[in-house]
């Protein structure tokens, strides 16, 4: 006689929350009412591991922005904790740092930097040492935009470090800023990926009542007319204010603190057609590399199709290796 257990239980995974920031733009709506998504595992391991293979393979980024105040002293700190914070790529501003070069700062990581005052402004992006070799291009605009471009496995990703100036400087040094921002975006082709790290020392404020497709709901406190240049600039550059897209407590949004003033200044945007790549953002508490600004956060997930190598090529390869070249 066969029993048949009344105790069996089918093998169903919890469902969750859409976690990257295109679905939460495509949950939230203008309304801002969330919705949960219920997902379900099916297959084993083996499963699995052949969708993973299908999709290609994945390059994972940790990326962040920090006005650090002044860079004098402070090399070694910031790798210390761009290696405890796992980051990999981070724009700096108001660096104070006065020439051109590359240079590295311990802790496996390489700096490029530019300034053409030491007692003001002055931009850098700093990388993993090993992702050195990914770098195909270095522009230095000026003392408050810099760019690089990395390839990884033939997807193209343009880091941009800026710098915005504060709300008593002049219009036209305002106009001139974005006006060199507005250069570099133009020059980078529309299927390249782009990541935009600043302090632009404006407020894009709480809510998105009328900006819903460039960003989130959650920002700090109330617009003001250097926030609205930001969320002009997104509109023209079809791009997405990252941190606006994720749901976090205020201490986690603010990156600005100084007396009892706290605002959010500090920023990542990056292509909107690129914003499900992106999987979280936060302000990162607890460093005291920057007396007054705190790092803010990224992880990103850049999908890269293999290339098959052609049969000529793989012939080259073996006879390379036969021959001892390689």
């Amino acid at each position: 006689m066969r029993i048949v257990s009344t105790n069996f239980i089918p093998d169903r995974s919890r469902p969750g929350l859409t976690t990257t920031a295109i679905g939460a733009v495509d949950l939230q709506g203008a309304g801002g009412n969330w919705a949960t998504v219920g997902r379900r595992s099916r297959g084993g391991r083996r499963v699995r591991r052949q969708r993973e293979k299908r999709k290609g393979k994945s390059v994972g980024l940790r990326i962040g922005t920090l006005n650090v105040g002044t860079m004098t002293g402070k090399g070694r700190e910031l790798a210390d904790v761009m290696e405890r914070r796992k980051v990999d790529i981070l724009c700096v501003q108001e660096t104070r740092w006065k020439g051109s070069k590359a240079r590295s700062i311990g802790a496996g990581f390489k700096l490029f930097y530019y300034g053409v005052d030491s007692k003001r402004n002055g931009v850098v992006v700093v990388l993993k040492e090993e992702f050195v070799r990914n770098v195909l291009e270095v522009k230095r605009v000026s003392d408050r935009v810099m760019s690089l471009k990395l390839e990884f496995e033939g997807v193209m990703l343009n880091v941009v470090s800026g710098y915005a100036p504060q709300v008593g400087c002049e219009l036209e040094e305002k106009e001139r800023f974005w006006s060199e921002l507005d250069e570099v975006m133009e020059s980078i082709p529309t299927g390249e990926r782009v990541v935009i790290g600043a302090d632009f020392n404006g407020h894009v404020g709480e809510g998105n009542t009328g900006d819903e497709e460039v960003m989130g709901k959650f920002g700090v406190k109330e617009r003001n007319l250097e926030g609205q240049m930001v969320v002009d600039f997104a509109k023209r550059m079809d791009m997405g204010v990252v941190n606006t897209y994720f749901q976090k407590r205020e201490e986690h949004r603010v990156t600005y603190k100084s007396g009892g003033r706290r605002t959010q200044v500090d920023y990542i945007l990056c292509r909107r057609g690129n914003l499900k790549e992106i999987s979280d953002c936060k302000v990162v508490v607890g460093e005291s590399v920057a007396r007054q600004h705190r790092m803010v956060v990224c992880r990103m997930t850049l999908m890269v199709c293999k290339t098959k190598r052609s049969k000529r090529e793989e012939n080259q390869v073996v006879e390379a290796e036969k021959g001892g070249m390689l």
